[in-house]
């Protein structure tokens, strides 16, 4: 196979604050170990994926959806012989913003921010990495490289919503040494499918576990049921409840092959040479072959039908919603009570960065204190 390396970034342009280089360590390994070893990391275990925490043991949190989405994003950059340091430290790092109560806490987050610039938790995360994890002597943030915060900041691609950004982080803070308008880098666009590969095929799994719905159910989609088939004939009855676990990783196997083949095939057809022909290609270069997009949206679908608007899970974001909500009004009123070094210059931004950084049982604790 073709050497693709020189598409990788391995060699960083430094950081906001100058840092020496170290010795035993790329700065794309340090980044990923200054991720690991941050307090807004180990909070994730604690933080919804789709089902609250306290609703079992089982079921993936935003930790271990983020290490799931590592691992798929490892494999692809390692075969593609990019920078899987990088890939894996974006993965790691992309769900840090998240609320509590998962997309339901945001929404309501964002609701109550409205007057105030809003709430996202991809710029959330910007936020924690640049200001507000505190770890360091010589400066605030994990002062991350410059092809982190790209990565981070461009999950979804080119990012144009500056005054969104100036309002939640200030685009001034980042010294001009980021493009905003230009694409991201192919290990960013790796962690970003290996995002929807994970959370799909997880989801399908946790949401039999929940008995939100059946086997049969998932094998209604073609894609599935050819997995399924395959293994019919030599599934005994006792082994039943294991065929899932062998058709989620045969899903996630042959996805991870259609991004490779399709990624190989973009790099030959938009005739990419080098790393700034990635950059200003509009057009994402990983990316699905038109049969797993049909197939990616007719899973979502499902989901969305079968698992996000079920309505025990619909009452319980709604009740998280309600959560945040309260949490916002009643800090909003004695914001020092609660926040450590609170700071009025931007008071509301103070409020939404605690409530954002707490856990769901934390969310939930503090709310019954409130009763």
């Amino acid at each position: 196979m073709k050497n693709y390396s020189n598409l990788g970034l391995f060699k960083s342009k430094g950081r906001l604050i100058f840092e020496p280089k170290n010795k035993y360590r790329s700065p794309f390994q340090r980044d990923r170990d200054r991720i690991i070893h941050s307090a807004s990391f180990r909070r994730l275990k604690h933080k919804t994926q789709v089902f609250v925490n306290t609703e079992g043991d089982h079921y993936r949190t935003r930790i271990t959806h983020s290490i799931e989405v590592a691992q798929i994003a490892r494999s692809i950059a390692k075969y593609l012989n990019v920078n899987d340091d990088l890939a894996e430290t974006l993965s790691l790092a992309h769900d840090l913003g998240h609320t509590p109560f998962g997309h339901a806490g945001e929404i309501a987050l964002n609701e109550c921010m409205s007057k105030y610039g809003g709430f996202d938790h991809n710029l959330q995360t910007l936020r924690i990495v640049m200001f507000l994890e505190h770890k360091y002597l010589k400066f605030k943030g994990l002062n991350l490289s410059i092809e982190t915060l790209d990565g981070l900041i461009k999950h979804n691609g080119p990012y144009h919503e500056i005054s969104k950004l100036n309002k939640i982080i200030g685009k001034k803070n980042f010294k001009g040494r980021l493009n905003f308008n230009k694409n991201t880098s192919l290990e960013a666009q790796i962690s970003a499918i290996s995002d929807d590969i994970a959370y799909n095929n997880h989801d399908i799994q946790d949401g039999i576990k929940a008995n939100l719905f059946k086997l049969e159910d998932l094998i209604e989609i073609q894609f599935f049921n050819e997995i399924y088939k395959s293994y019919k004939s030599n599934i005994k009855k006792k082994e039943k409840n294991i065929i899932i676990y062998q058709i989620i990783r045969d899903s996630i196997n042959l996805m991870v092959e259609d991004v490779i083949n399709n990624t190989l095939l973009n790099i030959k057809d938009n005739k990419i040479k080098k790393y700034s022909d990635i950059i200003n290609n509009k057009k994402q270069i990983v990316s699905f072959s038109n049969k797993f997009k049909s197939i990616e949206q007719e899973i979502k679908l499902f989901l969305r039908l079968k698992m996000y608007n079920n309505r025990s899970v619909l009452n319980k974001n709604n009740n998280g919603k309600k959560i945040i909500t309260k949490l916002f009004f009643e800090i909003s009123k004695k914001p020092k009570k609660y926040i450590n070094n609170y700071q009025n210059k931007d008071q509301f931004r103070s409020i939404s960065d605690y409530i954002s950084g707490m856990t769901d049982r934390y969310a939930i604790q503090l709310h019954k204190s409130l009763k």
